[in-house]
């Protein structure tokens, strides 16, 4: 059977995993048994995605990057370079935890900057934007922009990654795609 993705020489893919149409993968990266990866994902050098985790498509995840089990990311997320993902909040070498692993949730259309920590058990909004070198204590909301450690949200953004600005009726527009954005309650709401 020929596969219809692209796997660099040096990649190893264990079997029983499952990869999407039109992805790449790259340079020594590792896509353990158990693990779906979907259509045109971009899978960067010294990548380890553990079993069990779940890439939606059009997943791009940068170089020295390790996704453990417990982690989906929907369609369209993006991990920036040596981002991290946690799944034992009290590991320790000589205890083996491997039955409370947390699940951590990316949703559509985010991004998490490079360098990053994201504490397992949360889960990160669509669209949101977590600033490079942040550290993800709690879960973040659709849109919104953190920064820090621990992160803290200082604003929102649009689905083009752009700072959203509200007037005085709680409007904002996207300077790129222009489009319009509510601000109610501390929810977004794309008109």
């Amino acid at each position: 059977m020929e596969q219809d993705f692209f796997a660099h020489a040096t990649a190893v893919i264990d079997d029983g995993c499952k990869i999407g149409t039109g992805t790449k993968i790259w340079h020594f990266s590792h896509i353990m048994t158990g693990c779906i990866v979907g259509e045109r994902c971009n899978i960067g050098q010294n990548v380890v995605v553990s079993p069990g985790v779940i890439l939606g498509s059009n997943v791009k995840v940068q170089n020295n990057v390790s996704i453990y089990s417990g982690v989906i990311c929907e369609d369209n997320v993006f991990l920036g370079p040596s981002m991290v993902f946690t799944n034992i909040p009290n590991p320790r070498s000589a205890i083996v935890r491997r039955n409370e692993y947390m699940k951590t949730l990316v949703k559509k259309g985010a991004t998490i900057g490079a360098n990053a920590t994201i504490l397992c058990g949360n889960t990160i909004g669509k669209y949101a934007l977590v600033g490079a070198g942040a550290v993800i204590t709690k879960d973040v909301l659709p849109y919104a922009l953190v920064v820090g450690n621990p992160a803290n949200q200082i604003g929102w953004v649009s689905e083009y990654g752009h700072t959203l600005s509200f007037n005085k009726e709680g409007i904002a527009i996207c300077p790129e795609s222009k489009e319009k954005y509510r601000l109610i309650d501390n929810k977004i709401q794309k008109l």
